[in-house]
């Protein structure tokens, strides 16, 4: 599962996001709600973890934002104020699980797996790009009639830029999403491993659809 994590307290996310990598979560941090929304509203998440009291722009306003845009990602609040009153609001503004602060580790990450079982049953399980196919049940990829082994990583590597078909995804993204790193290892790591992708779905294909930007990343399309 990919998570966004909004939460302006740096220890506290640090804490959080160690828990859930842990566990086996990709995550995403956001220390205030504007980036926050920004980032719900260009990238797919399995859910979002998304604290109240943040700097500027609040838990709450981030919520209402999303779903006033018909963005229906799963949403955890997490909030230091246990009134009755403002877990109302916030389940009223669409939420769709409330966890007030101090809370367990373990329990947050228990709400967060239940959060992305309901949510993946109306999330798309299997990509299309041409006649590329990736169940993500299943972790097969096909490409016409042929079907194709992946690694761990090829496989986060194509689900990424599937479900970012026809947007350029940088390689800061991309060392971001699928190696969750939040620095360049200065390596050309990211290039390995899409020349990987190119020798099993490009080579012997009249249609290509792994393409460089040079300078900038790559894409995933179908060209004519």
């Amino acid at each position: 599962m990919r998570i966004l994590l909004i939460e302006d307290h740096q220890h506290t996310a640090a804490f959080i996001r160690k828990a859930m990598l842990a566990d086996g979560f990709a995550v995403d941090v956001c220390g205030n709600g504007d980036d926050g929304l920004a980032a719900c509203l260009t990238t797919p998440y399995d859910a979002v973890v998304l604290d109240i009291m943040l700097p500027g722009r609040d838990g709450l306003s981030v919520l209402r934002q999303l779903r006033e845009r018909s963005n229906a990602t799963p949403v955890l609040l997490l909030s230091a104020r246990g009134a009755v009153d403002e877990r109302i609001e916030g389940l009223n503004a669409g939420a769709d699980d409330y966890l007030p602060k101090p809370f367990v580790a373990a329990e947050l990450i228990a709400r967060v797996r239940a959060l992305g079982r309901r949510g993946g049953e109306s999330r798309a399980t299997v990509l299309r790009v041409g006649d590329l196919t990736l169940d993500t049940i299943s972790r097969q990829a096909r490409r016409g009639d042929q079907a194709f082994e992946l690694t761990a990583r090829e496989y986060r590597l194509l689900e990424f830029l599937m479900r970012s078909a026809g947007r350029i995804c940088t390689r800061t993204a991309i060392l971001e999403r699928v190696w969750d790193y939040d620095f360049d290892p200065g390596s050309n790591i990211v290039d390995v491993y899409i020349k990987r992708l190119r020798e099993k779905f490009d080579a012997g294909f009249e249609t290509r659809l792994f393409h460089t930007v040079r300078g900038v990343g790559y894409v995933l399309k179908e060209t004519p």
